[in-house]
């Protein structure tokens, strides 16, 4: 989608750069005016172990600071890029509605059939399950569900709109192959993440994955499907147990966890192309 008649080698890297001053820029501006939020409604301001003494405020900052960078994306695909933002969502040239909600629906599946597998892998090597799961009251929960139901869509869709968006299409201009545009997005995708160990097999694993998606589907609606609904189930159970401010630290992930990313890539993949191929989704311009 890149490979336009006024693509120049330079274009792909200036506009990258673009992006990247404007996920800094964005990151002070919202950093900023949480800490303002802070000091007006008494929550503190950490030096260490977070940025903020209210783990909802600093979910809130962390989701806007990503997801305000989506209008800088947009922007570079129309003035340096000089093509219709529109082409960043699919090669219809928009962003596919209908065929979003029907992978929203696949992806739930998906998600969910994850879930159970990790919960049965964590019970069959004699870990407990129970801790992951509690509730906190409405009080504590509702401020956490808005916050997450809210942003979390902008903050996913952000993210695949640079990597499986912008990096996807800009590099692939430059090679035949989309691999080398797949790859480098899922390894810029995963050093936004702080996961050690396992985590970052998982994190890299959804980024090639979506990348893949993205080529085979013609479009950015099955990664930002999955991508949205995986984070909001990701996000809730922490915010229903109280626990919302571990969940933000990242860190080390168990072995364990890593079936259930099997199973809900492995499902919504397949799934997925089985679909788009009985609708004869559209998977290359005209």
């Amino acid at each position: 989608m890149a490979r336009t008649p006024v693509n120049r080698w330079w274009r792909p890297l200036v506009g990258t750069v673009v992006i990247a001053a404007a996920f800094v820029g964005v990151a002070v501006v919202v950093l900023l005016g949480g800490t303002i939020v802070a000091q007006l409604s008494g929550v503190p301001v950490l030096m260490d172990g977070g940025m903020f003494g209210d783990p909802v405020l600093e979910l809130a900052v962390m989701l806007l600071s990503i997801a305000l960078v989506l209008p800088f994306v947009f922007g570079a695909a129309w003035l340096v890029q000089r093509r219709p933002p529109g082409t960043l969502s699919s090669v219809a040239g928009r962003l596919r509605w209908g065929w979003l909600l029907i992978c929203l629906v696949v992806a739930l599946g998906a998600v969910i059939l994850g879930q159970v597998a990790m919960a049965l892998t964590y019970a069959a090597t004699g870990e407990g399950v129970g801790e992951l799961f509690g509730w906190v009251g409405w009080e504590r929960f509702l401020p956490a569900l808005l916050v997450v139901v809210l942003l979390v869509p902008f903050q996913a869709a952000t993210e695949e709109y640079v990597f499986r968006g912008w990096v996807l299409q800009g590099f692939g201009a430059y090679f035949r192959s989309p691999w080398p545009g797949i790859l480098l997005g899922a390894a810029m995708f995963t050093s936004l993440h702080a996961y050690t160990d396992w985590g970052i097999v998982d994190v890299f694993g959804f980024g090639v994955l979506m990348g893949w998606m993205a080529v085979r589907t013609g479009g950015l609606e099955a990664p930002i499907a999955l991508h949205v609904v995986n984070n909001v189930v990701s996000f809730l159970p922490p915010a229903a147990s109280g626990d919302l401010g571990d969940a933000l630290r990242q860190g080390t992930v168990p072995w364990q966890a890593i079936s259930g990313t099997v199973v809900q890539l492995g499902f919504f993949a397949v799934v997925t192309l089985i679909i788009a191929h009985k609708r004869a989704i559209q998977t290359v311009s005209r």
